[in-house]
């Protein structure tokens, strides 16, 4: 039996967090369509798992200078569709001076036979940069227009072609879900 789409979350945002980079790629399918709507400054989209397991590499030497991070508050909403998740958490990172800085993450999710064919990565940039340790970097590229590949997980955009029979910029099909909070179906007149 295959992974839920909360299991399926769940192994990646601990696997990135532990930094288990050659596994995530396995967690999506041959064609998926993956994007990261807030990274800043925009990055190009990925378009294959060979391009999944490029973005999550690490080059030796940054892995050594990464903080330590963890996955925290983490709450997963199911929606009216079984193969799609909304699922809200922080990666807490430890400085070197052992303070913590949570990034607040968003991820709409998609999962079909136990692999992501869809997800939209919602991560605050500027904490993410600030956590890191990156804010020169950030301030410099922005200055220059320049691209701040290759940054590891956190921030490049990746995306393939849209799913097969969906007009590009409509990944997700709509659902009526106006009843569905937090995968919980509301009575009737209950606002």
């Amino acid at each position: 039996m295959s992974l839920s789409p909360r299991e399926v979350f769940l192994r990646l945002v601990h696997g990135v967090a532990d930094g288990n980079s050659s596994e995530l790629p396995a967690l999506y399918g041959e064609v998926t369509d993956v994007r990261h709507p807030m990274a800043t400054p925009e990055s190009e989209p990925l378009t294959s798992r060979r391009a999944l397991r490029e973005h999550f590499t690490v080059p030796p030497e940054m892995r050594e200078s990464l903080p330590k991070r963890s996955v925290v508050d983490v709450l997963v909403h199911e929606t009216a569709d079984p193969e799609v998740i909304v699922a809200e958490f922080a990666y807490e990172f430890t400085l070197p001076d052992d303070s913590r800085s949570k990034v607040p993450c968003v991820f709409v999710m998609r999962v079909r036979d136990g692999q992501i064919i869809e997800s939209r990565d919602y991560i605050d940039p500027i904490r993410t940069y600030r956590a890191r340790g990156d804010l020169d970097r950030l301030l410099a590229s922005l200055r220059k227009g320049v691209s701040t590949a290759p940054l590891h997980d956190l921030q490049r955009s990746i995306a393939i072609s849209p799913t097969p029979g969906r007009p590009p910029g409509r990944p997700f099909a709509r659902k009526d879900v106006s009843g569905v909070v937090g995968g919980v179906q509301r009575p009737a007149g209950s606002g």
